[in-house]
């Protein structure tokens, strides 16, 4: 059974590194020199379980991998556009896809696609929703260099079927997971999951970008503190107009940011690498939603706005 991850940067390099560790036959979509440098020294890993080298079946294109089983999407969700011809040959054999990405994922609305993420829904005319597997991250990470990935914080994914059922594909995903190390445990509801990490992405990844601010250097200033709870505050009364009870208060929201290591969000060190930013699936989408529902999200659109001219 082969298990495709595709985006081989410090989550997914990751996750495909323990998956082959424990014995999982791996195979990872990858780009330029990290890329080369897999094919040649295999994944170089230093994290929780230990330092380890993983060997992997490395690709530029999902479409040279014969039948996946599972295909994990851990690459940044503003990529969509520039991969989803990968996809249409994994369709068709019956592939899995689990979306493990910031934000708002495409098939988060069945009735219609989120213009944020998904505009005219080519994602979801691609991809059926009976293939998708929801999931949630909940670690950290970087590239130190070409092949090496550096893990630290949790070990958490929940993973969750779209509808709540609980199926066999998701309990042996799960039991894949769980021998590897990671903790994955299946979710009746993973929409309230996705909006619990969506909140601390919605804080505290655009201000790091304006403020050049670790995670930890963000949380222990009183002011900039006071700014992420209004964000996330605002986030949690457009999840509670979606019908989404996502069961915890700003304030326990910004506790939970502060048991991870003290590291730079992705959209700073994307910042720093000169990479685009993953802004639309976090703050466009939550702003979609929040204009739909009549919600005012005053402090979001700030950032958001500001952190879109930064990046130009």
């Amino acid at each position: 059974m082969m298990i495709v991850v595709f985006g081989a940067g410090a989550i997914g390099g990751f996750i495909a590194g323990a998956l082959a560790r424990s014995g999982a036959q791996v195979g990872v979509v990858a780009r330029g020199a990290h890329l080369t440098a897999i094919r040649r020294n295999g994944l170089q890993v230093e994290s929780v379980l230990g330092n380890f080298e993983a060997r992997v079946r490395a690709a530029a294109d999902l479409r040279e991998f014969e039948d996946p089983h599972y295909v994990l999407l851990t690459f940044k969700s503003h990529q969509w556009g520039g991969v989803l011809p990968q996809f249409d040959k994994a369709v068709r054999s019956g592939a899995t896809f689990v979306t493990l990405q910031n934000g708002l994922p495409f098939w988060y609305s069945r009735e219609r696609a989120l213009e944020s993420v998904d505009p005219g829904g080519n994602i979801r005319d691609t991809i059926p929703y009976e293939q998708v597997i929801g999931g949630v991250v909940h670690t950290s990470g970087m590239i130190p260099g070409p092949g090496r990935v550096k893990q630290s914080g949790n070990m958490l994914y929940p993973i969750g079927e779209l509808d709540g059922s609980q199926t066999p594909r998701i309990a042996q995903l799960a039991k894949i997971f769980e021998d590897a190390g990671l903790h994955a445990p299946v979710e009746r509801d993973i929409r309230r999951l996705v909006w619990r990490k969506l909140l601390g992405n919605l804080a505290l990844n655009p201000v790091s970008a304006l403020t050049g601010a670790t995670v930890r250097t963000m949380l222990d200033d009183p002011p900039t503190r006071a700014v992420l709870r209004a964000i996330v505050d605002e986030g949690l009364a457009v999840a509670r107009a979606a019908g989404i009870e996502v069961g915890v208060t700003a304030e326990e929201r910004l506790a939970m940011a502060t048991h991870i290591a003290d590291v730079k969000t992705s959209t700073l060190q994307d910042l720093e690498a000169g990479k685009p930013l993953e802004l639309e699936p976090i703050c466009g989408a939550t702003i979609e939603l929040a204009h739909g529902y009549g919600v005012p999200v005053p402090h979001i659109e700030t950032v958001y706005a500001l952190t879109q001219l930064l990046a130009r």
